[in-house]
């Protein structure tokens, strides 16, 4: 019983779009109808400002490690169980059940679940996606980058085995969400990260 509790928990937990009632109680608009239209930090740091994207991407990576790290103190040694509350905590976070089923891309989500079971490979991805995003500009490119590293990261340090086949299948989510910022990035045409401040 504890279990399904703890599952629907997550769900309705990871469900909360943080970046959209950031924005609302920052700058009184919808996130959704400015810039890309996502409520993840990064469309929330272009029409909020720094601190709303900064403040969002804490909570959503919150809303990813906390239930994760819940499981794994209750049940620490059913690593099974870890990785389905990291992927209900995904899925509720890109499904959300306050947005009609619709979401975020899970990025700062993913970076919550992994800094829960894979600290040290999260850490690899993130110096990727840091070097990608320094280099090019682009958010998109490094976290494309960075969910493609971290599934290999776990072939050069050990992983559970569990935690190294829900890297490759977090990856795949992610990059998926990235489908139509890569076919931007290919048509030259995705928009940068901008670091003077919000925008509207």
């Amino acid at each position: 019983m504890m279990i399904v509790l703890l599952c629907l928990g997550t769900y309705v937990v990871a469900s909360i779009p943080f970046g959209l009632l950031v924005v609302q109680l920052v700058k009184g608009v919808d996130v959704r109808q400015h810039g890309s239209g996502n409520i993840g930090a990064t469309n929330v740091f272009r029409v909020g400002g720094a601190f709303a994207g900064i403040v969002t991407l804490l909570l959503d990576a919150a809303k990813g490690f906390l239930p994760v790290f819940i499981a794994q103190q209750w049940y620490p040694q059913t690593e099974w169980l870890h990785v389905a509350v990291a992927f209900i905590a995904l899925l509720g976070h890109t499904l959300s059940l306050f947005l009609k089923f619709k979401g975020g891309k899970g990025v700062a989500t993913a970076l919550g679940v992994f800094l829960a079971l894979l600290p040290l490979h999260i850490g690899i991805a993130a110096v990727v996606f840091a070097v990608a995003l320094f280099v090019s500009g682009y958010v998109s490119l490094g976290s494309v980058l960075a969910a493609i590293t971290l599934p290999l990261a776990t072939l050069i340090m050990p992983a559970p085995l569990w935690y190294a086949g829900f890297a490759l299948v977090a990856a795949v989510l992610v990059i998926a969400k990235h489908r139509a910022n890569i076919g931007r990035l290919r048509a030259g045409t995705e928009n940068k990260m901008v670091w003077r401040g919000a925008k509207k």
